[in-house]
């Protein structure tokens, strides 16, 4: 399939590194000499130089009124009148799908924007990291956290601590002892080593478990695994009243009530705009790395602390100040993908990339054109979820877990039939509408979508 992607910056590159890599025909436009000189000599990809709004440069790659070969065209600069105006184009010249990126959140507030400028997905990113950031704060000793089947169930990914009654557990014996609890452990990272676990897969301290279960009994799945760590939120900081700290704050103050939330920062016409707009939050005008302000504020017993500025650098510095001062659990946002590896090697419970998490979004909306739609990328285990509506004539219509023979490395961790949600055993029938969770490792994903008529291009 041929591609143009408008913008290589951190966002275009990343979905253009993947989507090369998948074995596309990529085409990059890019008006900055040094990002454009950079797509072309580490991708293997062909780089147009110039604005993608203008019909003479999507011309170049491709787009032009006499017909196009082109596919897909993916807006994702840091300017919507760039990715608007290029789609829009795209459309008109025949590209039957067009993304794009939305810095303004306004175009995001109502689906009608899409439809109007006939757009396929509008993307921001500010918004998933939100959710993101709430399911990190609310669940304190999850690692990561996805939610799925429209927020009513996740996937959370906990450490097993020393004291856990889980350690030398049997999977098999953790759902015996726990009957009451809907939960499911998808895939194990011991060490360097992650694996999709048998039942008879025997738990360890130390293990990092990505797990299913429902989001009303998250909290005592928590309490498994991490014992001392599992308790209600009630007081965050939130340094940062840009996008993403609006948005995170509109979220905690929308599902908790009662939380004690402070918003910091430095710009007094930040603070006040917000202060109007988020009448329950408490909006501070001062330095977020202040010490001795924090410890004025109650740093010390901060269940959460969101560094949410512009900069990588302050955000990873705050965080590490605030869990030095005491904060439960410190969140880092950032933009390069290259200090995601940092929470093994700095005191931060947590880092977002806001950048990664809508180039994944990008990235899946392609590779899962069908009725398919892919959860959650989990590159540190090269594994993904993809949620599944089986169709009529899919294969594993009307069989049973045991006879369909999911390949090793993948596995159901959810069905979802007329609004009731549970975890399958291998005697249970899949229907035609049901909604599966499926969890499988990069190398077997493909092979294990067949029978549910799906497909990864």
């Amino acid at each position: 399939m041929r591609i143009v992607l408008v913008g290589a910056g951190e966002v275009g590159y990343s979905v253009a590194k993947n989507l090369s890599a998948d074995g596309h025909d990529i085409v990059i436009i890019e008006e900055n000499n040094e990002r454009a000189d950079r797509a072309e000599s580490t991708l293997d990809v062909m780089v147009v130089r110039g604005n993608g709004a203008r019909p003479s440069v999507l011309a170049k790659a491709g787009i032009a009124q006499d017909g196009t070969e082109v596919s897909m065209l993916i807006a994702c600069t840091n300017r919507d009148e760039v990715n608007l105006m290029a789609c829009w184009i795209a459309k008109r010249m025949g590209v039957p799908h067009v993304i794009a990126r939305a810095v303004g959140l306004e175009f995001t507030d109502n689906e009608g924007w899409a439809r109007g400028l006939g757009i396929d997905m509008l993307v921001s990113p500010e918004r998933s990291v939100a959710k993101e950031i709430e399911e990190l704060l609310e669940v304190r000793s999850a690692i990561h956290a996805n939610e799925i089947a429209g927020g009513r169930a996740g996937i959370y990914v906990f450490r097993i601590a020393q004291e856990s009654p889980l350690v030398d557990l049997s999977l098999l014996e953790m759902r015996r002892d726990n009957p009451q609890l809907v939960m499911l452990v998808v895939c194990i990272k011991r060490g360097e080593e992650s694996f999709v676990p048998r039942a008879s897969e025997r738990l360890q301290q130390g293990d990092v478990c990505y797990t299913v279960c429902y989001r009303s009994t998250v909290l005592e799945v928590e309490r498994l695994f991490q014992p001392k760590k599992s308790k209600k939120l009630k007081k965050v900081f939130i340094v940062g009243a840009g996008k993403v700290g609006f948005q995170t704050a509109a979220r905690l103050l929308s599902h908790i009530r009662g939380i004690d939330l402070r918003i910091i920062d430095l710009e007094r016409t930040k603070c006040e705009k917000l202060a109007g707009e988020l009448p329950d939050a408490m909006l501070l005008c001062a330095d977020g790395s202040d010490t001795e302000f924090l410890r004025m504020e109650g740093i010390a017993e901060a269940d959460g602390y969101v560094a949410a500025t512009d900069h990588d650098e302050t955000n990873l510095m705050l965080a590490v100040l605030a869990k030095t001062l005491g904060a439960s659990k410190s969140i880092a946002v950032v933009q390069r993908p290259t200090y995601l590896e940092m929470t093994s090697h700095i005191p931060v419970d947590a880092i977002v990339n806001r950048n990664q998490t809508l180039a994944d979004a990008i990235t899946r909306s392609v590779r899962y054109p069908g009725s398919s739609r892919v959860l959650t990328v989990m590159e540190e285990i090269s594994a993904e979820a993809v949620e599944i509506t089986i169709p009529p004539k899919a294969s594993a219509a009307g069989k049973s877990l045991i006879e369909l023979r999911m390949p090793q490395g993948s596995i159901i961790g959810l069905l979802e039939r007329n609004n009731e949600m549970f975890i399958p055993t291998g005697h249970t029938v899949l229907n035609a509408g049901d909604k599966i969770v499926l969890f499988g490792t990069a190398s077997v994903i493909n092979a294990a979508m067949r029978p549910f008529g799906e497909e990864k291009l």
